[in-house]
């Protein structure tokens, strides 16, 4: 009688497949857990994160794989290996340790050592333009990555103008001990403010003020909702005898001032495909610039005193320009959950910032980022004379190369700390 249990004659291949079915019910069962626990969007915004690893690794592969190099192994994360599978001469695979992930190409520096088949086609022994390349196609992905983003945020999705608040209510805060004066009067968001006191406002920045100078005093307004013209009478209290959450407690008010409770809605703009990669092409540029300047910064005498007290917690925690703020795995997740809150536009603009970030960090021209194999393959070029290749002593580099590595861990340690101690919050 014929056996009807086929067992695969290469236990490998079976090995691959349990892999492969652990790591799959593995993700169903995590995502139900965080459809349960109303922590889905967070988990999406963290898969994104990881799918820009993703990404800035495939970028190595293309490049190298289009340069006839050897890729013998393509990892997501590190650690001990989940999954994986042969395709060709490379292996691609799944480890368990979530921090980034590797495209190995044999003979990235003259310390490794090759097999002598594979010689030919290492990293190493190929032309400047080729090295260039795969070294700067990973920070090259996290460019076209922002690109794309800004042309979403540009076009179909909009930009928010914060620099021109509309005549309408777009928001209503709450005192700590109750509700506001706005709430209590029956204002709501979406109100169009068509007069205050029987005068019309074009511009919303001169609302505040003239609340301001009416503490304790009736304040009539003329709204319309939902085409219908209605009156709302507030009495503001004076800003001195409440408590307003959210507020810097450091900002005191010594004279008295009124507070309503309202702030207003800014106008959403979206562009043509024309206009919306115009733009994007400027932005980028404009927020590349800062990031520059604000990594600068971090790394002058004045930016490392400045994250010393923040560790010591005599300066803010919250990151700022001038200042910037490394997160952990931990930080990430927090900061996920919250503009997972918030919609489309908060991710698209998190997974922004991230990916000019990390786009230019990776590029610090120091092993073992990328920029130090970019920076070496320049030195390289440069010294190589009459059609004789000149090759770098890796060797010579390795104090820097430890210190770098002594940096990196730092950071790492010191945000961990930073996001269990002091944890961000961006409300």
């Amino acid at each position: 009688m014929e056996n009807l249990t086929k067992v695969p004659d290469d236990p490998e291949a079976l090995e691959r497949r349990v892999g492969l079915l652990r790591l799959v019910i593995g993700i169903v069962l995590g995502l139900g857990v965080a459809k349960l626990t109303g922590n889905l969007g967070t988990v999406v915004v963290v898969a994104a994160v990881l799918l820009m690893i993703v990404l800035h690794e495939a970028g190595h592969l293309v490049a190298a794989k289009l340069s006839g190099m050897r890729v013998t192994e393509f990892f997501v994360f590190f650690g001990p290996r989940l999954w994986s599978v042969r395709k060709g001469e490379t292996e691609y695979g799944l480890k368990t340790l979530p921090l980034g992930g590797y495209c190995k190409i044999p003979g990235m520096t003259n310390l490794e050592e090759v097999e002598p088949e594979d010689e030919d086609r290492s990293y190493r022994q190929q032309s400047f333009p080729r090295r260039f390349a795969v070294g700067v196609a990973g920070s090259a992905t996290h460019f076209v990555l922002a690109f794309l983003i800004l042309v979403l945020l540009n076009g179909p999705i909009g930009l928010v103008r914060y620099d021109k608040p509309a005549m309408q209510v777009g928001e209503i805060t709450a005192l700590a001990t109750g509700p506001s004066p706005a709430q209590a009067a029956g204002f709501r968001v979406g109100d169009k403010i068509l007069t205050v006191d029987g005068q019309r406002f074009d511009n919303w920045d001169d609302l505040p003020v003239y609340i301001r100078a009416r503490p304790g005093r009736e304040i009539i307004f003329e709204i319309e909702r939902k085409g219908e013209r209605l009156r709302l009478l507030p009495v503001t209290v004076d800003l001195r005898e409440v408590n307003v959450p959210g507020r810097d407690s450091g900002a005191a008010v010594k004279e008295p001032t009124g507070f309503l409770g309202i702030g207003p809605a800014f106008p959403v703009q979206r562009k043509g495909p024309v206009g919306a990669v115009t733009s994007s092409v400027g932005q980028l540029g404009s927020m590349t610039k800062l990031t520059v300047g604000t990594l600068g910064r971090l790394f002058s005498v004045g930016g490392v005193r400045d994250y010393k007290n923040m560790l010591f917690e005599k300066g803010p925690a919250v990151p700022s320009e001038d200042q910037p703020r490394f997160l952990s795995p931990v930080g990430l997740v927090r900061v996920a959950s919250e503009v997972s809150e918030n919609g489309v536009r908060d991710v698209l603009t998190l997974l922004l910032g991230i990916n000019i970030f990390v786009g230019l960090f990776n590029m610090v021209p120091l092993l073992p980022l990328d920029g130090g194999h970019v920076a070496i393959a320049i030195y390289e070029r440069l010294r190589s004379r009459n059609g004789r290749r000149y090759h770098a002593d890796v060797a010579k580099l390795m104090p820097a190369f430890y210190l770098m590595l002594l940096v990196l861990a730092f950071l790492g340690i010191s945000s961990l700390y930073l996001d269990i101690v002091r944890p961000l919050n961006l409300q």
